[in-house]
């Protein structure tokens, strides 16, 4: 099967700006947790229903490129795929662009611990593991994102 890719468009809001006219650097976080959620949902494991089976997934590490500028009212492409990172970890590379031009404006990717509810570490249940066996990608180790 081949690896799901998410696609979600949304509207740089008006407090997302700075003064230079162009979105806050710290918003492309954000997006990027719009992409990731969208794809767990889009897996079939909305995000709420992982957390009732008892795991989160806490950030343990971030990688951010900016690219270009989004101005406010500017329409955004955000674009996830995921997949295992090492044994117990996910992986979520973002792009971030214009969707109506497609010139870039961010692109990067999230890491994620697998954990219980109190944080401690665990490995992926097999409900995690077969949903990404089914729709991740192989190849995380090596995407960026930015692609």
């Amino acid at each position: 099967m081949a690896a799901l890719v998410s696609q979600l468009d949304l509207r740089v809001r008006y407090s997302e700006t700075d003064q230079m006219g162009t979105f806050y650097n710290a918003r492309a976080l954000e997006w990027f947790e719009c992409g990731r959620t969208q794809w767990l949902r889009q897996a079939g494991l909305p995000y709420t229903d992982m957390e009732r089976r008892g795991a989160f997934l806490p950030l343990v590490e971030a990688r951010v490129y900016f690219q270009g500028r989004a101005q406010y009212d500017d329409e955004l492409r955000v674009v996830a795929s995921a997949g295992l990172c090492g044994k117990a970890r996910l992986k979520f590379a973002i792009r971030i662009s214009q969707a109506h031009s497609g010139a870039p404006v961010a692109g990067g990717y999230t890491v994620h611990a697998v954990t219980d509810v109190s944080g401690r570490p665990i490995r992926p249940p097999a409900w995690l593991t077969e949903l990404m066996a089914r729709h991740g990608r192989e190849d995380m180790e090596l995407e960026d994102g930015t692609g």
